[in-house]
């Protein structure tokens, strides 16, 4: 609307000159430029950004600002409009899109910000070459991208130009994948087409309550199947960071939603030429645990928190644990040991007594590649009795699924390290980041077993006619476990054949994964030259 105003200024100074323009004062320019920005700093006006904090929630631009480093926001194409003619009443400055650089503990991102007060925050052709112009500096310069969404969807009025726009953004969030970190906070709607762009990027993070996603809304899915359901069953947090996998993590409000975002990046490195950054430890990198020695129970049908175990490992206890809703059976996260990043995949034996399944196999997969794109190490914590058995699993496609978790280990080049605490059973042994598919550095704890399957589970096999005439069958099965377990099951085999290289003692599991850490930062490990692998999606 500025824009039209001072257009029409123009003329009428014209006008009245006999069709010669007065020049301009340059306080009149100051004066005009002072009104642009204070309107680029209200949006869609004070009426929408009062709506907007009465629902608890913060405007785009208080967003970007609580995000980066304070004072270091530089914005970017500040006075773009749209370019619609029957939108022509209409020239909010800015375009409802917040795009510029600042930085976040110092280290430099690229951040855009939908501003849901300016057309829902719907997105146009001109908004949409603001934020293709930030992700090709972002992989110009090497820096993460943070897309900070809340959006009504498409302009409708701009028919198929907002769509390419949205295109284009697809394009270059592919290409980026894996050279910079992309991070998305959903902080409001992401509907249709819109939601494949969060999709693409290596983190999604909702806030509870206030954000939902989905491809077609609850009226459409009325119309359609004739199902009732709410936008916050269909898309809401609670439903993508529990039941989809969608998101990564669940923010109670707008503010822990960003601060969560800055702790996550500082756990990534800027792009895939560099390596995450090192924070000086408080914690002692010799440290001794002795609590781990008790920890896990001697009977291996008990189960235990693998949580505790990472906790007590770990630079002062500090674990980030990703989507830690979904497929609780397995537990991926971010952690330091000696203030290097690390990334943790663990099987837990609290949930499902640590079995792999479907959804463990999707999720741990994903992270691993991510790890593996951003140069961060991966420890593995491995506790597991083996894969899901049953129809839903199989008819589900837990050959495939499975697959991609073996697949992503043998692909990673990153420093590969793996502590057994007890179980290591059947084919999941092997998928478990186990000596034969490369990893590095292979220990156990004294009370682990590795072997096709658990000992009474064997016995019963091998044995199944021998018990079936004893005459006292259960005094047998005891001296037959006990026979397999030494003979198979403990990880003096493993390590006598070379697939370990220690067993341990776990109160100094910390010290020596460190060493072991440490001794592998320089690992470099080419893989054969291919366009790329096929992995079995």
């Amino acid at each position: 609307m500025a824009v039209l105003l001072y257009a029409a200024a123009s003329v009428q100074n014209a006008n009245s000159s006999g069709g010669r323009a007065m020049p301009e004062s340059s306080a009149d320019r100051l004066r005009q430029l002072r009104e642009l920005r204070a309107q680029a700093q209200l949006g869609g006006g004070q009426d929408k950004i009062d709506r907007i904090h009465a629902k608890g929630r913060l405007t785009a631009r208080e967003r970007v600002h609580l995000l980066l480093d304070e004072g270091s926001f530089l914005e970017t194409g500040v006075f773009v409009t749209h370019r619609e003619p029957s939108l022509a009443d209409q020239l909010p400055v800015g375009d409802g899109m917040i795009t510029g650089s600042g930085r976040i503990d110092g280290r430099q991102v690229y951040v855009f910000a939908q501003d849901f007060t300016v057309f829902g925050g719907s997105m146009s052709e001109s908004n949409a070459q603001k934020v293709c112009r930030l992700m090709d500096q972002a992989l110009e310069n090497g820096c993460p991208v943070i897309g900070l969404n809340d959006s009504g969807g498409a302009r409708i009025q701009e028919g198929v130009k907002s769509l390419a726009g949205y295109a284009e953004i697809f394009w270059r969030n592919t290409m980026a994948s894996g050279v910079v970190p992309q991070i998305s906070a959903i902080m409001g709607p992401c509907a249709g087409g819109a939601v494949y762009s969060p999709a693409i990027t290596d983190f999604t993070l909702m806030v509870d309550k206030t954000s939902y996603m989905f491809v077609t809304g609850p009226n459409v899915i009325k119309m359609v199947t004739n199902e009732d359901v709410t936008s916050e069953e269909l898309g809401g947090a609670a439903t993508h960071t529990s039941r989809s996998g969608v998101a990564h993590l669940m923010a109670a409000s707008d503010q822990d939603c960003l601060l969560m975002t800055r702790r996550l990046l500082g756990f990534l490195p800027q792009n895939n030429l560099e390596e995450p950054p090192r924070r000086a430890p408080a914690d002692l990198p010799g440290r001794r645990e002795e609590r781990l020695d008790t920890l896990v129970p001697d009977d291996p049908r008990k189960p235990y928190d693998m949580r505790e175990v990472i906790g007590l490992v770990v630079d002062d206890g500090d674990f980030l644990e990703i989507q830690p809703r979904y497929a609780a059976n397995i537990i991926c996260g971010f952690a330091r040991l000696d203030g290097l990043p690390v990334g943790v995949v663990a099987n837990q034996p609290k949930v499902q007594a640590g079995v792999l399944d479907i959804d463990a196999s999707l999720k741990a997969a994903r992270f691993i590649r991510t790890c593996d794109c951003f140069n961060v190490p991966l420890v593995t914590f491995e506790d597991v009795p083996g894969f899901l058995p049953g129809t839903d699993q199989e008819f589900g496609g837990i050959i495939k699924h499975g697959a991609k978790l073996l697949y992503a280990y043998c692909e990673a080049t990153v420093p590969k390290l793996t502590v057994i605490t007890r179980k290591a059973y059947g084919g999941a042994y092997d998928v478990m980041s186990s000596k034969h598919i490369r990893a590095d550095w292979n220990v156990a704890w004294p009370a682990a077993e590795l072997a096709v399957m658990g000992p009474e589970g064997a016995v019963n096999v091998l044995h199944r006619e021998r018990l079936a005439r004893s005459e006292d069958p259960d005094a047998l099965r005891r001296e037959l476990v006990e026979e397999y377990e030494r003979r198979f099951a403990n990880p003096y085999i493993a390590a006598g054949l070379g697939y370990l290289d220690d067993v341990i003692e776990p109160r100094d599991t910390r010290p020596l994964l460190i060493a072991a850490l440490h001794t592998l930062r320089n690992k470099k490990q080419l893989l054969p030259p291919k366009k790329h692998g096929n992995i079995p999606l």
